[in-house]
């Protein structure tokens, strides 16, 4: 019995959380067949496993597919699994130490806080794009735009060159869903392919003739002697690339969405501006735009009194550990200056997301724009979500100024 846990019902999609309260309540670490995962819902456990290093974003640092029990990836998506190994939320120590050191350097808070100005300068010109327009699509206008170039400024990605991006990242997301089917596989291959020759291309250039920009920093750092190879510098790119674009996106999306169906709450924003650095960290609390993050099981371990054989896949639900009432008072209300707020939006432990400083800044200079620039902006009609559940988000969000 999986207690109501259907990834593939749009209804479960549009409203996971009573399902997560059956889990939490009634079944924490739960096998479900359907996707081969085990399903951890409760808060202190998702947070112990994130900093536990039995569980580990691959093995391979430790293990064969074949000593896993599981089979070889097919050779037709190596392009998509060279990429994805080469980023340091794919690894793990001593690679990832060494790979999250470099780029810490590189990426620095001295760089993420030079960003404010064009930070407000895209939300700007994103706000002109929709003044005086009778209603208009909030996702494509404002909240997929800002943080595709926000990326792009920081990298130093050529201004020609910007509008190949937001596909890529869309196209190599694909793989990141419980099913994903040949067509999405043969789209993020060629993703990868394409985005990697590109940054091959510009990496080399900015080795030799360095330029302001992230890019240029990551080719050029040196510490203890070590630097990036050119597979790991291309496989941070595309992973900020990613995680800045689809994360930010769905937080703008949801964030406005679950705004509407709490007017109390937006009316008590827009009269109050200070109010909001928390009430970013609740709305990704509440609704959580990363719903699940996967754990391989390095060694057979015991979570919550439950056996899990070594070789499994965990299914970290952090949507469930953000409404957790063990750690969280009155956990289904939406509490603008909740404090403290210690959601796992953003992970936990070594892994815990490197762009979250860059991620807060956008989201707090969109919002805070959109109020002060749009204060009486309203829901033209509810809208639908995608079918996707991992990286979940609306298929649109319709509104009027």
């Amino acid at each position: 019995m999986n207690h109501g846990f259907d990834p593939d019902d749009p209804a479960f999609v549009a409203n996971p959380y009573p399902v997560y309260e059956q889990l939490r309540e009634h079944a924490p670490v739960l096998y479900d067949e359907s996707t081969e995962h085990w399903l951890v819902s409760r808060y202190a456990d998702v947070n112990a496993m994130l900093r536990d290093r039995r569980f580990g974003r691959t093995y391979l640092h430790a293990a064969t597919h074949a000593t896993m029990g599981h089979p070889d990836p097919p050779p037709s998506h190596a392009p998509f699994w060279h990429l994805i190994n080469h980023g340091i939320l794919d690894m793990e120590p001593p690679d990832h130490t060494r790979v999250r050191r470099l780029v810490s350097k590189a990426f620095t808070p001295r760089m993420v806080e030079a960003m404010r100005e064009p930070v407000q300068r895209l939300m700007d010109a994103a706000i002109e794009g929709v003044r005086g327009v009778g209603e208009f699509d909030l996702i494509p206008t404002i909240a997929e735009p800002l943080p595709v170039s926000v990326i792009a400024e920081l990298l130093g990605i050529p201004d020609g060159d910007r509008q190949l991006l937001r596909p890529w990242s869309a196209d190599i997301c694909r793989m990141y869903e419980l099913h994903p089917t040949e067509d999405d596989a043969s789209a993020a291959v060629s993703a990868s392919i394409e985005f990697s020759d590109y940054l091959r291309v510009l990496s080399r250039h900015r080795r030799i003739h360095p330029e302001a920009d992230l890019i240029s920093e990551m080719a050029v750092v040196v510490d203890e002697g070590d630097r990036l190879t050119e597979d790991e510098l291309v496989g941070t790119c595309v992973l900020l690339l990613n995680a800045g674009h689809e994360a930010t996106v769905n937080v703008t999306g949801n964030g406005w969405w679950t705004l509407f169906r709490h007017p109390e709450a937006l009316a008590r924003l827009r009269a109050d501006p200070q109010l909001v650095p928390r009430a970013i960290e609740e709305l990704m609390r509440w609704d959580t735009p990363l719903q699940m993050f996967e754990r391989w099981v390095l060694e057979d371990v015991d979570i919550n009194g439950q056996a899990v054989p070594r070789g499994a896949e965990l299914g970290l639900l952090f949507g469930s550990a953000n409404r957790d009432p063990a750690v969280f008072d009155r956990p289904d209300e939406l509490l603008l200056d909740r404090e403290p707020n210690p959601h796992v939006t953003f992970g936990a432990g070594i892994h815990f997301c490197l762009g979250a400083p860059l991620a807060r800044l956008e989201l707090e200079t969109s919002f805070r724009t959109l109020l002060r620039e749009l204060p009486r902006l309203e829901l033209v009609e509810e809208p639908t979500w995608k079918p996707n559940y991992i990286i979940r988000g609306l298929e649109s969000l319709r509104v009027r100024p």
